[in-house]
C-alpha cells in the first residue's frame, strides 16, 4: 500500500501538482539530455531541472508541485509537457487539471444517477455480440443476454458492486481473466482521466474509497496519476463451459451522454474465438432479466 492517502482530491491544485511530481520523479536526467551526475538524492529530475528545462522559474514550478496558488499559462503548461515527454493523453490530461485549478471552488451540485435510455437497451436486445453499456466511472449499467453469459456471476450483485475494476480486483479474476494485471493498470488510468473531468462527483470519491481500501493493488495504481483515454483494445478469457475467448472490443459513445458508453465485444470471423462464441450463445436458453433490461438495485 502506498504511504500517501488515496482519494478524490477535492482540490484540483493538489492534484495537479501530484500529476506533475510523480512525472518528474519517473523521468531519468539522461533520458532528456542531462547528466545524471554523482550521488543524486532524487529520483528522477530534481525540481530545479525540470524548471530550466520548461523556461521557468523553480520557485514557480515548486508552487506549482506544491498546489498553492498559482495559474499556469497554456504555454507553460505545453513547456513542462514538452520537457517530461508527456504523451497526448497526458498533456491533455494536464491542461484539464489546470483548467480546473484555475476555476473557483463551485458549490457542491446534485450528480443524478447515470441511466440507459430505452432506445440503447432496445438496440442492445438486438446485439449479436457481446456488448455493455459502462459509466463515466467504468459502472456496468446494461448488458445484452451473450455479455451476461460472458460475465457470469457478476451480473448478479448489486448494482453499486457491478463495476469492472471490481470485478477484476476479485481475488479469484486471475483465473478468468489471464492479462488481469494489465487490464487493471489500464482501467484505472481510463478512471483517472474520467475523475479529472468532474472533480468530487460522489460516485468517483466512493468507489475510489472502496477500491483502495479493499485493494492494496489499487492504491498502489491510483498514486502513479497515469492517465488513458484508450478506446478500443483485447480482452482474454478463460469461461468455464466454452474455454479461452481472445476479444477484441471498441468503446462507442452514446448520443446526447457525457459519461456512458457502449462496448462491443468482437471476434475475427470464421476463427476458434468466433466459434467459442457461437458455442456460448447457443448455450443461452432464453433472455433473463440481463437482456438489456435495468438490472436489479
Amino acid at each position: 500500500m502506498t504511504d500517501e492517502p488515496v482519494a478524490v482530491s477535492d482540490d484540483p491544485r493538489h492534484e495537479l501538482g501530484e500529476f506533475l511530481r510523480t512525472r518528474r520523479t519517473r523521468l531519468r536526467p539522461q533520458d532528456v539530455g542531462l547528466e545524471p551526475g554523482p550521488r543524486r538524492r532524487v529520483a528522477g529530475l530534481r525540481r530545479e531541472e525540470l524548471a530550466l528545462l520548461a523556461g521557468v522559474s523553480s520557485d514557480y514550478y515548486q508552487r506549482m508541485e506544491q498546489g498553492r496558488d498559482v495559474r499556469p499559462s497554456e504555454q507553460v503548461l505545453d513547456a513542462l509537457a514538452r520537457a517530461l515527454n508527456f504523451t497526448a493523453e497526458e498533456t491533455r490530461h494536464l491542461h484539464s487539471l489546470a483548467a480546473a485549478a484555475r476555476t473557483p471552488a463551485r458549490r457542491p451540485r446534485h450528480h443524478a444517477p447515470e441511466e440507459v435510455p430505452p432506445t440503447t437497451l432496445r438496440l442492445l436486445r438486438t446485439m449479436t455480440s457481446p456488448s455493455v453499456v459502462v459509466g463515466r466511472f467504468l459502472d456496468v449499467l446494461a448488458w445484452n443476454p451473450l455479455a451476461g453469459a460472458l460475465l457470469g456471476e457478476f451480473t448478479q450483485r448489486p448494482r453499486s458492486e457491478r463495476n469492472l475494476l471490481s470485478l477484476l480486483l476479485h481475488p479469484e479474476a486471475d483465473r478468468t481473466c489471464p492479462e488481469r494485471a494489465a487490464t487493471v493498470a489500464e482501467l484505472v488510468a481510463m478512471l483517472r482521466t474520467q475523475v479529472a473531468a468532474e472533480p468530487g462527483h460522489p460516485r468517483a470519491v466512493e468507489l475510489v474509497g472502496e477500491l483502495a481500501v479493499h485493494s492494496d493493488e489499487f492504491a498502489g495504481l491510483w498514486a502513479r496519476h497515469d492517465v488513458a483515454e484508450t478506446t478500443r483494445g483485447r480482452m482474454r478469457v478463460r469461461h468455464p463451459l466454452v474455454g479461452e475467448l481472445n476479444l477484441d472490443w471498441d468503446a462507442y459513445p452514446m448520443p446526447d451522454a457525457t459519461g456512458p458508453v457502449l462496448i462491443a465485444f468482437t471476434a475475427e470471423e470464421g476463427g476458434p474465438d468466433a466459434e467459442r462464441l457461437q458455442l456460448l450463445a447457443g448455450l443461452l436458453v432464453a433472455p433473463g432479466p440481463a437482456a438489456a433490461s435495468p438490472p436489479r438495485p
